[in-house]
């Protein structure tokens, strides 16, 4: 199978936001990162980048390596015209769960955003200030839905790099939070700090 081309691959992720274009709408893509792991933040984000400043080699944050993720954060926060990103701390999520905690902080994000058209990533149920389009793995078909996610991704690992220095024990600088067999070793062996969710690690203590 041809490798596909980067004008190839823009069309393909553009697919869904073009129509929209073509009617004269802002479109604005809605994405989270963290829902997950057991320590940290849950973190969202709100993109709106006009038709006229795509960004080429934008993807969905998981499938990019960190460089190029880090790369492209730089350049979406210079090009974009709307950049909204909102977290909520491992308390909330123990108090509310982890699904009010994503839709409060999605509906944060982009409350600004007033009057765009919201491609959200899987999440219903959201109180937005436009219309929304909820697509099931919508940052791997969506290009500003991927955009988001590339923001949210960035900011909530840069965050947990930072922590790595106050917690060196858990390795969040390599695991963000997530339940690697060295972070559930290190939380057997120490407990849990303040960045841990009480309510995902009960079968770990």
């Amino acid at each position: 199978m041809a490798r596909e081309s980067a004008e190839e691959k823009l069309l393909r992720m553009t697919r869904i936001e073009r129509p929209f274009w073509r009617e004269g709408l802002r479109v604005a893509g809605i994405d989270e990162v963290g829902r997950g792991p057991l320590a940290g933040p849950v973190v969202t984000a709100c993109v709106i980048l006009p038709e006229d400043r795509l960004i080429p080699g934008v993807d969905d944050s998981k499938k990019l390596s960190e460089k190029r993720r880090e790369a492209l954060y730089e350049e979406l926060s210079r090009r974009a015209t709307y950049v909204g990103v909102a977290r909520l701390e491992a308390g909330d999520i123990d108090r509310i769960n982890i699904l009010q905690a994503t839709r409060l902080c999605m509906e944060s994000c982009a409350r600004k955003a007033v009057g765009a058209l919201f491609l959200v990533d899987a999440v219903t149920g959201l109180r937005l200030p436009g219309g929304q389009k909820v697509l099931a793995q919508g940052d791997a078909a969506s290009y500003m839905i991927a955009a988001a996610s590339i923001i949210a991704k960035v900011t909530r690992d840069r965050w947990m790099v930072e922590q790595d220095a106050l917690y060196p024990q858990y390795g969040f600088a390599r695991n963000k939070g997530y339940g690697t067999a060295e972070h559930i070793a290190a939380l057997k062996r120490y407990g849990p700090c303040p960045l841990h969710r009480r309510s995902f690690i009960t079968k770990f203590l």
